[in-house]
């Protein structure tokens, strides 16, 4: 590495040069909807630790045990690759505690980072089998980005809210007020996890490497059959492509999810990673987390909001083009939307003269909403 490690933490690092990142703050690379949460809990003192100190009542003891009498503990002397990524990660974004890690026997490929007292990670026989060195090292970086941010504190946090909020499901509405909950809780949990992937580029500083390892999750040890345009084209389809009736099923489709769909993690990641804020992350210039406690709620409420206002405005998808439009006061609603579903009944399809207004525009009337292809 650049800089020298403390003798007493952090050792056997891979010798690979990587930027590190010394007092580096979560807000550098959390996205804007997930650091506007964060911003605002951190904000409420104490609030972790009463459910810090309730941990007992909640199901992390358990898991504790269970990783340590039914897994496999990285250490220098089990899975010794493993953790020397594990204190890689916990280097470059500065890290002071490495957290345990485990191992533990199951084919499906997945890694999680959970715990109140402190993070835990866990990886899976199936993702360490499944992925290279450079792929891995994103992933247990991801990991170590939930834990840097706080995400496992939260997460567990909103969790046992959510469960306890069902047990009093019988008042009025209060299935819907649930729902609402889970649903908000589901949303922040996908842009956490785009948070993380930033983390897990910053920690192996290979883009490649993490397109590589989202490939393979979604297509499995295929490589030489996979292609990484091929697969980011994926992604520009899926949100460019059908009618208004797509663009409904997709909020369906996402809704139920904790994880954003693969191809849009990719293409997220690879639109972050040619962005002017990565470049001046890695050209040290990056906010410090010895100034989060002078962080504004107020301001990254507002950048969260400006986010969602840009990826709508800058959307493909019909219904986010057509929401845009609506917002841009754009006529012949109506005629759009009709479209938009693909039109009504077949027996009423007679050609009625149209008025033209100044807001239409000719790019806007193709059958499903889009004009065409484009970079995202």
């Amino acid at each position: 590495m650049g800089d020298h490690m403390p003798e007493d933490s952090h050792e056997n690092v891979p010798s690979r040069q990587r930027r590190r990142f010394e007092g580096i703050s979560s807000r550098a690379y959390e996205h804007p909807a997930d650091r506007s949460a964060l911003v605002a809990l951190r904000k409420l003192s104490g609030f972790d630790t009463v459910f810090k100190a309730l941990s007992g009542l909640l199901p992390e003891r358990s898991l504790r045990l269970l990783f340590l009498s039914d897994s496999v503990r990285v250490s220098d002397a089990q899975f010794s690759h493993l953790n020397d990524m594990l204190r890689d990660a916990c280097y470059i974004l500065d890290l002071e505690k490495v957290p345990p890690m485990y191992v533990n026997q199951d084919p499906q490929p997945n890694a999680m980072c959970i715990g109140l007292d402190e993070p835990i990670i866990v990886v899976t026989t199936g993702l360490v089998e499944l992925l290279d060195e450079e792929e891995m090292r994103a992933v247990v970086g991801h990991e170590v980005g939930h834990a840097l941010s706080g995400h496992s504190v939260y997460r567990t946090i909103l969790l046992f809210l959510t469960g306890l909020a069902l047990r009093v499901a019988w008042i009025p509405l209060g299935n819907l007020a649930i729902m609402a909950i889970v649903t908000a809780l589901r949303e922040w949990f996908r842009k956490s996890e785009l948070s993380a992937d930033r983390a897990g580029l910053l920690v192996g500083q290979d883009l490649k490497a993490s397109m590589r390892g989202l490939m393979k999750i979604a297509g499995g040890n295929h490589l030489h059959e996979m292609n990484v345009d091929a697969f980011l084209a994926q992604a520009e389809e899926y949100e460019a492509g059908g009618d208004l009736r797509d663009s409904v099923l997709k909020i369906l489709n996402v809704m139920p999810r904790s994880h954003p769909f693969t191809t849009v993690r990719a293409a997220e990641l690879k639109k972050w990673a040619e962005s002017r804020d990565f470049q001046r992350i890695m050209d040290g210039h990056y906010p410090r987390r010895d100034e989060d406690g002078s962080t504004s709620v107020t301001d990254s409420f507002r950048q969260s909001a400006a986010s969602y206002a840009s990826d709508v405005k800058d959307s493909k998808d019909p219904l986010m083009k057509l929401v845009s439009d609506i917002a841009g006061g754009a006529g012949d609603l109506g005629g759009r939307v009709r479209r938009g579903f693909g039109g009504f009944a077949t027996g009423s399809t007679k050609t009625q003269p149209r008025t033209e207004t100044p807001t239409d525009t000719p790019d806007d009337e193709s059958p499903n909403g889009s004009n065409g292809s484009g970079t995202t």
